[in-house]
């Protein structure tokens, strides 16, 4: 029976599949209605073919939506779907929800968001938006530059492959976390070096 800890079975596989780094973390976005269409509709989807290019169209075609309030009076007036050229009902809906909340709260720029993920019980209320799950919340941390782990099929099957055992999100977050420690890593640049490398994104 293998008894290494989780850890040191993902440094290890860390440094034999990715190197020594250095991994940057992800840019994200400045703009707010990127940062909530992207966190509403990528999941499940190529992200480098389906949804980054969306999302970029998005940013040119929507400049006023740089803030959560500027984004809400686009929906106020336009199609999510259409601009998107996404048929989601269900995404589209997570998207105004979480506009919604964010709104409610005066959360309204990159920073204003940043900083209001910083209390657990703004994470809660995220969470009691329609679609949005731990992973979600964690990815949106990322886009607007926490440096978190948002772990997804990629992080799981990365994990399996170093021989970790099946953990639950909290738990393999924690190895992620904890790996990236000891390495001397970022959180969300060992996070992104991974995904990078399992779903081979250019």
């Amino acid at each position: 029976m293998n008894v290494l800890s989780p850890v040191r079975l993902l440094a290890a596989h860390v440094r034999t599949s990715l190197g020594d780094g250095p991994f940057p973390p992800p840019g994200g976005w400045t703009h707010m209605g990127a940062v909530i269409c992207d966190a509403s509709f990528q999941a499940r989807r190529k992200y480098e073919l389906t949804i980054r290019p969306r999302i970029l169209r998005l940013h040119s075609a929507w400049p006023d939506a740089v803030t959560v309030r500027g984004f809400k009076a686009r929906l106020a007036t336009e199609d999510l779907a259409t601009a998107m050229d996404f048929n989601s009902p269900r995404r589209v809906a997570t998207a105004h929800g979480v506009t919604d909340l964010l709104a409610s709260n005066g959360v309204d720029t990159r920073d204003d968001l940043h900083a209001w993920l910083g209390h657990q019980a703004n994470r809660g209320a995220l969470r009691a938006v329609r679609g949005v799950g731990p992973k979600t919340v964690d990815y949106i941390g990322n886009l607007v530059g926490r440096s978190q782990v948002a772990v997804d099929v990629h992080l799981c099957a990365f994990a399996a492959d170093a021989g970790v055992s099946v953990l639950g999100y909290e738990e393999l977050r924690g190895v992620y976390e904890a790996t990236a420690t000891v390495l001397g890593h970022e959180p969300g640049g060992l996070e992104h070096a991974v995904w990078r490398f399992k779903s081979q994104a250019r």
